[in-house]
């Protein structure tokens, strides 16, 4: 947990380090860890470099849909929605948080944790978003969660239309990136929670405070919540 930690805190500020970097870097300091014990814990925290890949095969159980917002100017608030999902560390384990955001607003219109990359716990952030209005353009990565029938069947059943990031290109979803750069050290770093309830009440309250107090410069140093809904 300790490295996890550390790996975490590195991956914030570097986020292009891959294993070997990463690697490097606590072994600096006089750190015992392999390469391969840093490869067998980024995935686990769902968390890869940022760099071109080439493009690998998702099989046929998945449809990848493609990147639809190189060039979109983003005008208006429900126009598009990116989500992802990032590691949470706790004082003795971890989770995972999932967010969708609103482009136009940086508004965080639904967040869910859960202990396990399962694709239930997307779904109901999900569902609660799309209870009273729906994106034009819902976007994500490849991952399983969100390339899932289940997902992209909620997406379609509800009109929305469906854009994927390029494998590799964290930059295609480059809002939800700096969201989790915002929430780690505003809030997950400053506090080392003791379980996952105390987890849920310090993200709440400080998506609380993100949301409807939290003056954005990009947004001319109004509210997320202000934009979103003028």
């Amino acid at each position: 947990m300790r490295l996890m930690r550390l790996i975490d805190e590195q991956y914030r500020r570097t986020p292009f380090y891959g294993s070997r970097r990463i690697t490097a870097w606590l072994q600096a300091p006089g750190e015992p860890v392999n390469r391969k014990r840093v490869q067998r814990l980024m995935p686990l925290m769902g968390i890869e470099a940022i760099y071109p890949k080439p493009r690998l095969s998702h099989g046929a159980e998945h449809r990848v849909y493609p990147y639809l917002l190189r060039g979109v100017t983003i005008e208006r608030p429900r126009q598009v929605w990116s989500a992802d999902i990032t590691y949470l560390r706790l004082r003795t384990g971890f989770l995972y948080l999932m967010a969708m955001l609103d482009w136009y607003s940086r508004y965080v219109v639904s967040w869910e944790l859960s202990n396990s990359l399962d694709v239930h716990f997307c779904l109901a952030a999900l569902d609660r978003a799309l209870e009273s209005v729906r994106p034009e353009i819902f976007n994500s990565d490849q991952g399983s969660q969100f390339t899932s029938h289940v997902f992209t069947g909620r997406l379609e059943a509800a009109g929305v239309r469906m854009s994927m990031d390029g494998r590799g290109r964290v930059f295609d979803n480059i809002f939800v990136e700096r969201l989790w750069r915002t929430v780690k050290y505003e809030e997950v770093y400053l506090h080392e929670y003791g379980s996952g309830q105390a987890a849920w009440q310090g993200l709440d309250r400080y998506f609380q405070f993100y949301n409807h107090e939290r003056l954005h410069q990009a947004l001319n140093y109004q509210t997320p919540a202000a934009v979103y809904f003028n």
